[in-house]
This record gives structure tokens, sequence and C-alpha cells, in this order.
């Protein structure tokens, strides 16, 4: 890692992190902002490709030990970084991926365990979705157009990491994406929350309904 310190809050080297909650900005310039050490660990060791790192001096010593040949890393005092995001910033350490080119749908077609996400819009139940399914070492998970961007600060966030962990691809043409998966025989089991009870019930094939994930798995690996 190449250390360069700043305490100017102008500084032109920053200009990744301003405007922190723009998060359609940062999508149409392909890139997205990985927020906490424990988060930019991730994003380090991931698929996606690092910018940058923006982190206390505190921060930039935790991630010394992550092999990172070339990345600069811009220490500087904490109400600097405040200053640069725009509102009060206390975990530290900030990072710049770059999206690079998305998974096709037959990257994730051979996963034992996909998590198929329909309807879901709310960037924290993406980011909880993918929490778990890094936990329970989901293969991958593939969203229905429409889905919140796992790409988004607050989804990565949530998922402590996991959106940049988990592949994912996007499925389109919808729903003949869930075609595909049949005839690569896949089976599927439905997540149906209902009013009294959060736990997942089975259902024999077919995609979940809105909002709901469902797993599916190819049945010569189940």
């Amino acid at each position: 890692m190449g250390v360069e310190r700043v305490r100017d809050a102008d500084d032109p080297r920053l200009a990744d992190y301003r405007e922190l909650r723009d998060g359609e900005r940062r999508r149409r310039a392909g890139t997205f902002v990985a927020e906490s050490r424990q988060v930019v660990r991730r994003l380090l060791g991931s698929r996606f490709r690092a910018r940058s790192v923006l982190a206390t001096a505190a921060a930039a010593g935790d991630l010394r030990a992550v092999p990172a040949d070339g990345l600069p890393v811009y220490v500087a005092p904490e109400e600097t970084l405040g200053r640069v995001v725009g509102f009060n910033f206390h975990r530290g350490c900030l990072a710049v991926g770059e999206r690079g080119a998305e998974l096709p749908l037959d990257a994730l077609l051979d996963t034992r365990l996909l998590v198929v996400l329909e309807g879901v819009t709310n960037p924290d139940n993406v980011g909880g979705v993918f929490r778990n399914a890094m936990a329970f070492a989901a293969g991958g998970v593939l969203l229905a157009p429409g889905c919140s961007d796992p790409l988004y600060r607050k989804a990565i966030r949530v998922s402590m990491g996991g959106t940049l962990v988990v592949p994912f691809a996007r499925a389109a043409p919808w729903p003949g994406a869930l075609a595909r998966l049949r005839e690569h025989g896949s089976r599927s089991s439905r997540s149906r929350p209902t009013a009294t009870s959060t736990s997942p019930t089975s259902a024999p094939g077919g995609p979940s309904r809105s909002g709901s994930p469902c797993c599916s798995a190819p049945r010569a690996r189940v």
C-alpha cells in the first residue's frame, strides 16, 4: 500500500469520496463505496478492484497486513473524513471499488446453493439476504429486475461485505431466467413470511412471491 497523508478536505485526490449518499452518481461512474475496516478488508480480498482507501491513521494501521500492492491509501484525521463525506463519519475507513463487468447467469448455474431475489427493493433487506448467503456459504445470488443494487453503499454495509464476497448476477429476461434454472436441473424452495411466522416453508418449484428469496440448487449436486 502507498500511504499518502492528507489534511485538506478539498484535496482533489479525495474526489471519489464526495457526495457519499449519491448512489446513482456512483453507479453511473462504475464505482461503489465500502465502509468500515471489516468491509474494506473484504473488498481487498474480493473479485472487485479497489481504487483507493481513505482512512484514519489507526484504521490504516489495521490494514497494513492486507496485501494490496500499489493501492493508494489516503490517511487523514477523522474530522477531515467527516468534511469530505458531508456528514459525521465515525467508522474510520472507506474504500472506493470499481464495479467492472457484471457476471452472467451462466456463472452461477453450477453452484450448489443459489439464492433468487424478486421484488426486493429495500437495500437493508438485500444486504441482510447477502449477509445470510455469506454465512451459509451460498454459491451466488440471482436478482430479478427491480431489485435494489447490491453495491449500493447501505446494502454493502448491512451485508457486512457479503455483497462483495458472494457472486451475484442479474436475471434478464425475467422470468426466462427461472426457466433456464429449471432446464439446468434446479429445484426450488420458497420463503413465504406471514404475519405470524417468519420461518420459510417449502414449495415445489417456481419463483418466490414478490419480496421474498428462494433458494435453488442443481438437482444433481443436492
